[in-house]
């Protein structure tokens, strides 16, 4: 019997290299993306949802959320549009993400489990730069929800798994790289580069598919020792 997986942000950069490395005989794969509905809008995950299950016969085994959005929110913004920045990567990164695993964990546990996979970040850990507060703080309490969700609800064979890249060649990294001075940023990758999306697609796949069962709650980084727990 194939594996269904829910796979959102799934059009490009690291998502896209997730669901290349998820095509396989054993896998039915949705890969959302914007054109699919825009996260900020709160009615967009239970459309996605309801969507996924639609295509894949009414049962999802593991979901995958990648989607997250990267914008700056400088602290001398005027008052509402720093608010407002904050909402909307709030709502794309963790809110979003929230209601996708709300609705994962109440029918997985109709089903005898499934798995949740959220793709977090280094900054979770670490922290980002001064204009991305907001960012670390979504990043953050994905983990946060990721533990929460496998404390919670393993008894019922509810799985979740938190993934925490560091800078990853994407076209988002590399805005972000140019503009912070790149030969500075690498200097603070021991390892000496930034990942490739096709590392990060590996953990991914690691723990959408084969992660032991007693693996549930685990953080894995994968950021070339930048940040060592």
């Amino acid at each position: 019997m194939p594996i269904h997986i829910l796979l959102t942000g799934g059009t490009r950069g690291i998502g896209a290299a997730i669901a290349r490395r998820l095509q396989r005989e054993d896998v039915r794969l949705v890969a959302t993306g914007s054109a699919d509905g825009d996260l900020a809008d709160p009615a967009t995950p239970a459309r996605l949802w309801a969507n996924a299950n639609e295509r894949l016969g009414g049962r999802v085994d593991v979901l995958i959320n990648n989607a997250g959005i990267f914008e700056a929110a400088p602290i001398d913004l005027p008052d509402a549009e720093w608010s407002a920045r904050w909402a909307r990567t709030l709502q794309v990164n963790l809110s979003a993400s929230a209601e996708l695993c709300r609705h994962a964990v109440r029918q997985f546990a109709g089903q005898g489990g499934g798995r949740i996979v959220n793709v977090a970040s280094r900054a979770a850990h670490r922290g980002d730069s001064p204009a991305h507060w907001h960012y670390a703080a979504s990043k953050a309490g994905m983990v946060a929800m990721t533990k929460t969700i496998a404390r919670g609800h393993a008894a019922q064979g509810v799985l979740a798994f938190a993934i925490c890249p560091g800078f990853t060649m994407t076209g988002m990294a590399d805005d972000y790289m140019a503009s912070r001075g790149g030969d500075r940023l690498l200097a603070d990758i021991p390892l000496g580069r930034v990942a490739d999306p096709t590392e990060v697609a590996e953990v991914a796949a690691f723990a959408a598919l084969a992660a032991p069962p007693s693996m549930t709650g685990a953080v894995l980084d994968i950021n070339g020792a930048s940040y060592v727990r």
